[in-house]
C-alpha cells in the first residue's frame, strides 16, 4: 500500500507543476519544479499519515488552480469585476482565498450563495452579477464541501471518496455549461478558450482538467485505501444535474 500512496503523490505533484502554491517551487535533481509545503517542518506534520499529506498537497493544488483561473477569467472578462464591487481582480481573488476565516463563502455580492448555488449563478442567463466570483466560489466551496469542511488533513479526519468523485463531476459539468451558456443575444455569458492566429488558446480547459485531475486520482486512492466503492457517473454530462454529497 505505500508505495501506491507514494506513486499517487508523485502523480499529483507532476499534474500541479504549473501552478503556484503558497509554499512556491524548489529545483528537483531531475530539473522539474516540486512544491514546497509551508508546513512541512511543523510538529504536527508527526500526526499526518502519507494520505493526509496527499490531501493537503491536492487541496492546496486545487485552490492555486482556481486562483490562477479566477484572474484569467477576469481578464477575458474584464466588466464582471466590478459587477462585485468588491475592488480589481487581484483583490477580489485575495478576499476569496486569503480570507475564507472572515466570509465563509457567503458574499453579499452573491445573495449568499455558495456550492452548486454560486455555479447556477454563474450560469444563469438572469444574473446581473458577477459571474466569475459565482463561479469561483461556487467551485472552491463546494471543494471544501467535498473535503469535509476541512483544508488541512490529519489522522483523525475522514474524506469520502463519493463527495471527491461527485465534485470532480459537477466542475465537469460546469466546465461543459460554460462552454454552451449564452444570453439572450446568443452571446457566452463568459469567455474562456479562443481562437488565435497561431491556434486555439486552451488554456482554462488544461487548468480546470487538472483541477479534476487531482480530485479523481485523491478519490480513488481514498476508496482503495478504505475499500469503499465509489457510485460512477454514467450518464452524459451534458444531461446530467449537478450531484448531491451525502
Amino acid at each position: 500500500m505505500k508505495w501506491r500512496v507514494c506513486s499517487w503523490i508523485s502523480i499529483l505533484l507532476l499534474a500541479a507543476c504549473s501552478t503556484n502554491p503558497s509554499g512556491g517551487y524548489v529545483d528537483s535533481p531531475n530539473g522539474k519544479p516540486l512544491p514546497i509545503r509551508q508546513d512541512r517542518n511543523a510538529l504536527h506534520q508527526l500526526v499526518k499519515s502519507d494520505s493526509d499529506r496527499l490531501a493537503d498537497i491536492e487541496y492546496a493544488e486545487n485552490e492555486a488552480s482556481l486562483r490562477l483561473l479566477m484572474l484569467k477569467l477576469y481578464k477575458r472578462n474584464p466588466a464582471e469585476a466590478h459587477k462585485s464591487g468588491l475592488g480589481s481582480p487581484d483583490k477580489i481573488a485575495t478576499q476569496v482565498f486569503d480570507q475564507v476565516a472572515t466570509h465563509q463563502w457567503k458574499f453579499e455580492a452573491l445573495g449568499g450563495a455558495q456550492d452548486t448555488a454560486a455555479i447556477k449563478l454563474a450560469l444563469n442567463p438572469q444574473f446581473s452579477g458577477d459571474r466569475v466570483l459565482a463561479l469561483v466560489v461556487g467551485i472552491q466551496s463546494m471543494l471544501y464541501r467535498a473535503h469535509g469542511n476541512k483544508s488541512a488533513f490529519f489522522l483523525m479526519d475522514s474524506i469520502e471518496p463519493q463527495n471527491l468523485y461527485n465534485a470532480a463531476r459537477n466542475v465537469e459539468i460546469a466546465v461543459w455549461k460554460l462552454g454552451t451558456a449564452k444570453n439572450a443575444r446568443g452571446e457566452l455569458l463568459l469567455l474562456t478558450n479562443s481562437m488565435q492566429a497561431d491556434g486555439q488558446n486552451l488554456s482554462f480547459e488544461r487548468e480546470f482538467t487538472k483541477l479534476v485531475t487531482r480530485t479523481d486520482l485523491l478519490a480513488l486512492m481514498l476508496a482503495e485505501k478504505s475499500q469503499r466503492f465509489i457510485s460512477r457517473l454514467t450518464q452524459s454530462i451534458t444531461t446530467t444535474p449537478f450531484l448531491p454529497f451525502r
